[in-house]
């Protein structure tokens, strides 16, 4: 049997590092959350906007996909698409090889709106990016100690 390691005692500076790193990644979620709001969509729209459109491989969502890349029950995912259908940012329509499939794909005017989005984020992630890094590598060096 492998003997476990004992956990070292935390230091102050442990704290202080994942702290700093929480507060600088809320100032980062509360200028997306703004940022959606200025261009007239929720935040939780704008999030499911990158989910869809940024689906690896293709420019499509099922309802459970969405659920999952956005961590809310599947109940809520249904709505949250009703209401974004509503607004004119996505569209459902069935799988044309099953049927039974609901595709959900970005509008025209989800599209416009996200691409808007992506570029004011950049822009932002240029400047936060660097520090949230800095502090990432150095709670990864000290994790390996």
């Amino acid at each position: 049997m492998a003997k476990s390691r004992r956990p070292t005692k935390l230091k102050k500076e442990d704290y202080e590092l994942l702290s700093e790193f929480r507060y600088r990644l809320r100032k980062f979620l509360g200028f997306s959350e703004n940022a959606a709001i200025e261009h007239g969509v929720t935040p939780q729209q704008y999030q499911a906007m990158l989910s869809i459109h940024g689906f690896p491989g293709r420019d499509w969502v099922t309802v459970g996909e969405l659920a999952e890349k956005m961590q809310i029950e599947h109940h809520s995912a249904g709505g949250l698409v009703r209401r974004m259908e509503s607004a004119g940012l996505a569209l459902k329509e069935a799988f044309a090889e099953d049927r039974r499939v609901m595709q959900i794909r970005l509008t025209e005017k989800g599209l416009s709106i996200l691409d808007k989005l992506i570029r004011v984020h950049h822009d932002e992630l240029r400047l936060a990016g660097p520090h949230l890094i800095e502090l990432l590598n150095e709670a990864s060096r000290k994790g390996n100690k």
